[in-house]
């Protein structure tokens, strides 16, 4: 009878023990889930800003606004024909 009252006390300990497992587990399951999805959120966000930024670099390094800036900023201008000179190696 002793022996019969232990093993159902053991197989109780064992079934909660396993139930508080299953608990942890799909706790454990969702919370990944949930930070899965919030870096996927910030992932898509930061493609968006990348993408606007490269946007913006090749409308700023365009050769003829890189020439209109030099030209009516700092005065830049085209230097004439006979004041080139051509170094060697």
């Amino acid at each position: 009878m002793k022996l019969r009252l232990a093993l159902f006390a053991l197989l109780g300990f064992g079934l909660i023990g396993s139930a508080l497992g299953v608990v942890y587990s799909k706790h454990e399951s969702r919370r990944l889930f949930t930070e899965l999805q919030r870096m996927q959120t910030e992932r898509d966000r930061m493609d968006d800003e990348w993408g606007r930024l490269q946007i913006e670099q090749s409308t700023l390094a365009e050769h003829t606004r890189i020439e209109t800036l030099a030209r009516e900023k700092i005065g830049m201008a085209t230097p004439a024909p006979q004041s080139v000179v051509i170094a060697d190696r």
